[in-house]
């Protein structure tokens, strides 16, 4: 049985739900899961695979979660990674959107190329986001609403099975 940590960073909450609905998943599989904020790990001892998730903001993936990959490159480097994150423009999911969405990760795809990579929509919900946040996205006309594919979050983290718990 192979241990597997879910790590995340998000602002509003949304991407919380995407990282415990993929380990729900992976749990599924016989794996033994933690689903944790990057913020809050400080050690990767013992874990076989590990899946990195961020929220988008202003084009590129949270500090926290760029930081998280940078720390850890030699321990992600030996095992099984993945990465995903969550973007309110896959509300739009064309092929040049994924494109475009999936750019955002070049920074931390140079760091370390993962075996995966979930991109998802996200969720846009003004009570939840900060003072600043919420001034931003109404300048620039962000709507609110929830975007999220669960069976394409679903389906993805199953597909793990195949990348993280059988590598």
């Amino acid at each position: 049985m192979k241990k597997i940590l879910v790590a995340y960073a998000t602002r509003a909450g949304s991407t919380v739900q995407v990282a415990e609905t993929i380990g729900e998943t992976l749990s599924a599989t016989g794996a033994t899961v933690d689903v944790r904020p990057v913020k809050t790990v400080t050690d990767l001892k013992g874990y076989d695979a590990v899946v990195v998730g961020s929220a988008i903001r202003m084009g590129q993936w949270l500090p926290e979660a760029v930081q998280f990959v940078k720390n850890n490159q030699p321990t992600l480097g030996s095992i099984p990674t993945a990465y995903f994150l969550v973007s309110g423009f896959l509300r739009e999911d064309t092929p040049e959107m994924r494109s475009q969405v999936q750019a955002f990760l070049d920074p931390v795809r140079q760091i370390l190329e993962p075996k995966s990579i979930g991109m998802f929509a996200g969720k846009m919900d003004y009570s939840k986001l900060s003072w600043l946040d919420r001034t931003i996205a109404k300048a620039v006309k962000s709507v609110e609403g929830d975007w999220r594919n669960w069976d394409a979050i679903r389906g993805w983290a199953q597909g793990l099975q195949t990348t993280l718990v059988c590598a």
